[in-house]
């Protein structure tokens, strides 16, 4: 594995300095009406942050040192990302573990620990950062990621979902969250519903989010590597063999034969993550909140929007899929709006 490198630049006395003055920024720009019932959400650059993620965005954008090798795994909340990260791992930290090695960290940490998220991690650790692995994520919007990313010859992997899937997954990770630390917002699936619908949603509009990624994978897809969710999930052993080869480390022959492949994919399927006691029990400390391991951790499935929205809600986002990704020929499986009998 190769040594750590330094991707931050300053101190943490000068972290401080300049947090003042990103707290002064996000303090004029637009904010959520009505108001998010639990935390505070600002738009910038046409797109929607929670509070202190878009502090961390803006002081990353600033001094952040992308390198060359690095890796950069991206995403919108809740398309997947829990599972490419522990997939890309795996491929990449192979030859350091064994299949029976009980000191591989996706079975005593969940995959987040393991590969660190650029502006969730840097508050609870910014040497975090500093990894010796070249794999790091990001739900930050492609025009907001650092400079840095954007001017290097490094790769990104981005993975999306459809829509009314993405939703329902981040409703019930949410809600999870709520009752495990006893929260009560009052927030109705209706009112967080409208919200995602008309773009405000975290990190949203999430149309855009994933329009960005894909129309940069068009112009290089030597250096963006563009998939859905459910073509992971249909066919994840191509996916694996082709993450490794846009990563720089294929499969040789001899772990073809000998079904190393198969091993990856046995080890990051949701059930086996999921049953680990780490992630049935286990907490993911940011310090400044906690997330439960396990609502990292649910179903997985595909369509699962059936068994919780309206018909008339499942139109209403189809309608803006159509609108967005026509023109680019993105669909996906699920599009049909058939609620559950």
């Amino acid at each position: 594995m190769p040594s750590k490198v330094s991707r931050l630049s300053g101190s943490e006395n000068s972290y401080e300095t300049l947090n003042k003055k990103y707290k002064e920024i996000i303090s004029t720009l637009p904010k959520l009406d009505p108001p998010h019932p639990t935390y505070e959400i600002s738009q910038y650059n046409g797109f929607w942050f929670h509070a202190s993620i878009l502090q961390a965005t803006l002081f990353l954008a600033e001094n952040f040192n992308a390198q060359p090798s690095d890796i950069y795994l991206c995403s919108s909340p809740k398309t997947g990302t829990t599972w490419l990260k522990a997939l890309t791992f795996s491929i990449m930290t192979r030859d350091h573990f064994s299949e029976d090695d009980t000191t591989n960290p996706l079975l005593n940490q969940v995959p987040h620990n393991c590969v660190p998220t650029l502006e969730v991690d840097f508050y609870a650790n910014p040497s975090f950062l500093d990894t010796e692995l070249p794999v790091l994520a990001t739900h930050v919007p492609y025009a907001c990621l650092p400079p840095s990313i954007l001017e290097s010859d490094c790769k990104i992997i981005y993975i999306c979902r459809e829509p009314k899937d993405t939703f329902v997954s981040w409703w019930h990770y949410d809600k999870k969250q709520q009752e495990t630390f006893g929260i009560e917002s009052g927030k109705t699936l209706e009112q967080e519903f409208k919200w995602f619908h008309d773009g405000k949603s975290m990190y949203g509009p999430y149309w855009d989010h994933v329009l960005e990624y894909l129309k940069e994978s068009i112009d290089r897809p030597e250096r963006v590597f563009f998939l859905t969710y459910e073509d992971l999930k249909s066919d994840t052993l191509s996916y694996v063999k082709k993450f490794a080869e846009f990563m720089g480390k294929p499969f040789t022959e001899e772990e073809l034969n000998q079904g190393a492949v198969e091993k990856i994919v046995a080890r990051c399927n949701i059930k086996t993550l999921s049953n680990l006691e780490v992630n049935k029990s286990g907490f993911f400390d940011l310090k400044q909140w906690k997330i439960s391991n396990s609502s990292f951790f649910r179903k997985g499935e595909v369509g699962d929007w059936k068994n919780l929205l309206t018909e008339d809600m499942a139109k209403s986002i189809d309608k803006i899929t159509e609108e967005k990704f026509h023109s680019v020929g993105l669909k996906f499986p699920s599009e049909k709006t058939t609620t559950k009998d």
